[in-house]
């Protein structure tokens, strides 16, 4: 089910516990329908103000990467208690969604080529929002600009850098100017900056290895700010940053927009990369907010249980969930429907539920429907994943 904007009390009253939802407001926690989706709101909200005043101390906007949490309640959240200037997605929908949600500030962080997409993107500004994209490829912008004359709206963008991560963008400061001259040029479209987002070192464990992938990154942007600006070209937005590395783009004084996304709900694969103290990040920096809750359902081998969260209720790519809290048992396997959990002691019991900290958030939340937002115990909120299956 595809919600795309906040779901109210009453049409929550329309949907079944087991069916069409895991939980009800006010409902225990142990009440809850697994495997589901569990948000600590206390933690989430801590993340939040923790990162919005991180940015605040560096001199820098952030706008949030929705393309974590596809939830237009969580973008919502993160703009009243963060201050979050805006959102980050990777798709046209999945802007859409966010735009039809409330937030009124969108950057598709990724380039938009099909001329289908392009008109859709094209037509956001008309639903109030600023409306901005990536570019690499000077071919695109004629295709741009011609759907917003179109249209009769304005789309800004960026020119993307490919700073390391080996995908996307442009690697040489001549190409970037081009492509910015032609944007300047181009009528319905207005040249807005560089996006430049190292994420191929967000999860190298060591902090000095991550800050020398970010150093080569903020020369590639320094010397391109350089050169705009001898066109009589400035950079509105220079964007990047991830929950690996913010800190050296937020005090590198070229950065003034970071992208962070993982840091409000953390995962496994993030939780292992160290500080500068050489501490795991979810030990000090971050907080685990985000749980996939699930339940023993046998445990007919004495050294073995078996919990309802396998595969089809996680993303394994960045490896598998622990299990929060718990050092005595450990989560070893698991298939389709099924997680196999280690259980040397014997000690859980049939119908438990434990928390698990899925490997990889971003694909994990992408397949579930729903965020039951518990605190103390009980639930308090129930937030649709607004954005699930937006891929278009």
């Amino acid at each position: 089910m595809n919600t795309t904007a906040t779901t109210s009390s009453n049409m929550l009253d329309q949907f079944e516990v087991g069916f069409d939802i895991p939980a009800s407001i006010g409902m225990d926690e142990s009440d809850i329908q697994t495997p589901c989706l569990v948000l600590d709101l206390d933690a989430l909200e801590r993340n939040i103000k923790k990162m919005g005043d991180q940015a605040r101390k560096m001199g820098v906007r952030h706008r949030v990467h929705g393309k974590m949490h596809k939830s237009v309640d969580v973008a919502l959240l993160q703009e009243k208690l963060g201050g979050s200037c805006g959102v980050c997605c990777q798709k046209v929908s999945e802007a859409e969604v966010f735009v039809r949600g409330g937030i009124k500030d969108v950057l598709v962080s990724n380039q938009v080529r099909d001329p289908a997409k392009i008109d859709r993107l094209a037509q956001l500004p008309k639903r109030g929002a600023r409306t901005i994209c990536c570019v690499d490829d000077i071919d695109n912008v004629a295709d741009l600009s011609a759907a917003a004359v179109r249209h009769g709206t304005q789309i800004e963008c960026l020119v993307e850098i490919d700073c390391g991560a080996g995908r996307c963008g442009v690697t040489t400061t001549d190409a970037v100017v081009s492509i910015a001259k032609a944007i300047d040029e181009a009528e319905g479209l207005t040249f807005s900056g560089l996006q430049a987002y190292q994420g191929a070192m967000q999860h190298l464990d060591d902090y000095n290895e991550r800050k020398k992938k970010i150093d080569v990154a903020v020369a590639m942007v320094t010397d391109a700010v350089q050169a705009l600006e001898k066109e009589g070209l400035t950079c509105d937005i220079v964007g990047g940053g991830g929950t690996g590395s913010y800190y050296f783009e937020g005090n590198s004084g070229v950065f003034n927009e970071l992208q962070c996304g993982s840091y409000a709900f953390m995962d496994a694969d993030y939780g292992r990369i160290l500080d500068e103290k050489g501490q795991r990040i979810d030990q000090g920096e971050w907080e685990n907010a985000l749980f996939i809750l699930s339940s023993v359902m046998s445990h007919a081998k004495p050294d073995k249980a078996i919990c309802d969260a396998g595969l089809k209720a996680q993303s394994v790519d960045s490896g598998l969930p622990f299990i929060f809290g718990r050092d005595e048992v450990e989560y070893v396997k698991c298939s389709d429907e099924h997680g196999v959990i280690a259980d040397p002691k014997g000690v859980l019991k049939v119908n438990e539920k434990l928390r698990l900290v899925p490997g990889h958030c971003d694909p994990t939340c992408n397949v579930h429907d729903w965020y039951v937002g518990v605190r103390n115990g009980k639930v308090e909120s129930l937030w649709p994943v607004s954005a699930r299956g937006k891929a278009y």
